[in-house]
C-alpha cells in the first residue's frame, strides 16, 4: 500500500503537472471506483486545481469553488501520468479504474488483483472532506506530547498503534517495520508499557524514518514520474528482508505473520535476541519452538525436515 512517503512522492510529482491546470474530465471504467459524486463529474469539470494535500493515505485535489477530488489507492492502486489522455477503444478491456484528465496530461488509476478497493470521492466543502479523514494525528507535525498522548490513549501493540489511521496518519506495514527497527522496539511491545525513554525513541524514529524516505524517494525520482511505487525497497532495513542480514548487527531478519499482515524485525536489535512466536511454525514445533536466535539455528534443519514431511 502506498504510505506517507509514497504519497508525498506522488504529490511532489503532481504539483508541477496539475496545479493551476483545469480538470477537463473524469473517466470512470471500474464500476465501484467512484464512491461519492456530490458534486457530480460534470459539475467539477472545468475547475482549476488550486491545492494539493494529503489526508492519511489519500491524495486530495482542491478545486475551485471549494470542491475536492479525493483518491485512495488502498493496497494495490497506483497512479500513472500521460502527457496525452489515452481514451480506450469502445469495447476494449482496460486495467484502468478510471482517469482524471487535466490540461496537458492525464492521471490514470490502476489496481492489481481482483479485489478493487481503490476509490475516488467527489465532495464539496471542508466538512465533507473532513468526514473522509480517519482522524489520526500527522506524525511529522506531532510534538512529543501529542504523539505520546495519541499512542497511550488505548493499549495496543506499537505495531498496531503505528498503523492505525485513527491514531497516526499515513503509516502502514512497511514503514512501521522500519520505524520499529530504528527505535529498537519489539512490534509486540504494548503502548501502555513503553517507558518515557522508549516513547522518545519511537517519536524520533517515526519522524526520522519518514523524513529519510521522503527525501530519498524524491532524490531518486527527480523530476520524473514515480513509476515504481512499492512497499519493498532494497535499501530498507528489515521490511521484505526475511532471513537476510540485519543492516545494523548482521543477525538474520525474522518475520511473523498474523491475520493478513506481517512484521519483519531483528531479534538482536529489537527483542533482546528473543524470537516472537510465528503462528504456523510454532503450531508445528509445539514445545520445541525456539526462544532465541541460537536455538533457531540449532532447530532449523529439524524444522525444515518436518515441514518437508508434511508437504
Amino acid at each position: 500500500m502506498p504510505e506517507l512517503p509514497d504519497i508525498a512522492l506522488y504529490l511532489s510529482a503532481l504539483a508541477p503537472r496539475t496545479l493551476g491546470k483545469r480538470l477537463v474530465a473524469i473517466r470512470v471504467h471500474g464500476p465501484a471506483w467512484l464512491r461519492t459524486a456530490a458534486p457530480t463529474r460534470d459539475e467539477v469539470a472545468g475547475r482549476r486545481v488550486v491545492a494539493l494535500r494529503r489526508i492519511g493515505k489519500r491524495i486530495v485535489f482542491g478545486l475551485e469553488g471549494d470542491c475536492f477530488a479525493v483518491l485512495h489507492l488502498m493496497i494495490a492502486g497506483r497512479l500513472h501520468w500521460r502527457d496525452r489522455p489515452a481514451t480506450p477503444r469502445p469495447g476494449a478491456r482496460t486495467k484502468e479504474l478510471g482517469a482524471l484528465d487535466f490540461e496537458g496530461g492525464s492521471l490514470s488509476v490502476t489496481e492489481a488483483g481482483t479485489r478493487k478497493r481503490a476509490s475516488l470521492h467527489l465532495v464539496a466543502g471542508e466538512a465533507a472532506l473532513a468526514a473522509l479523514d480517519p482522524g489520526g494525528i500527522e506524525p511529522l507535525d506531532a510534538c512529543f506530547d501529542a504523539f505520546d498522548t495519541a499512542l497511550r490513549r488505548r493499549n495496543h501493540t506499537v505495531k498496531r498503534a503505528l498503523t492505525d489511521p485513527h491514531v497516526l496518519s499515513g503509516i502502514g506495514n512497511a514503514y512501521s517495520d522500519e520505524i520499529l527497527h530504528a527505535a529498537r522496539l519489539s512490534p509486540f511491545k504494548q503502548t501502555h508499557k513503553l517507558t518515557p525513554e522508549e516513547m522518545q525513541r519511537l517519536h524520533a524514529a517515526t519522524q526520522g524514518t519518514l523524513r529519510l524516505w521522503i527525501d530519498r524517494l524524491r532524490a531518486e525520482t527527480g523530476d520524473a514520474w514515480p513509476a515504481k511505487v512499492t512497499a519493498f525497497r532494497p535499501a530498507m532495513a528489515v521490511h521484505g528482508r526475511f532471513k537476510q542480514p540485519c543492516r545494523v548487527c548482521g543477525a538474520p531478519v525474522q518475520r511473523i505473520a498474523y491475520a493478513r499482515n506481517e512484521s519483519n524485525y531483528c531479534a538482536r536489535c529489537q527483542t533482546e535476541g528473543k524470537l516472537l512466536a510465528d503462528r504456523a511454525l510454532s503450531r508445528l514445533l509445539h514445545e520445541d519452538w525456539p526462544r532465541t536466535l541460537e536455538q533457531l539455528e540449532e532447530i532449523r534443519p529439524r524444522a525444515f525436515a518436518a515441514t518437508k514431511g508434511q508437504a
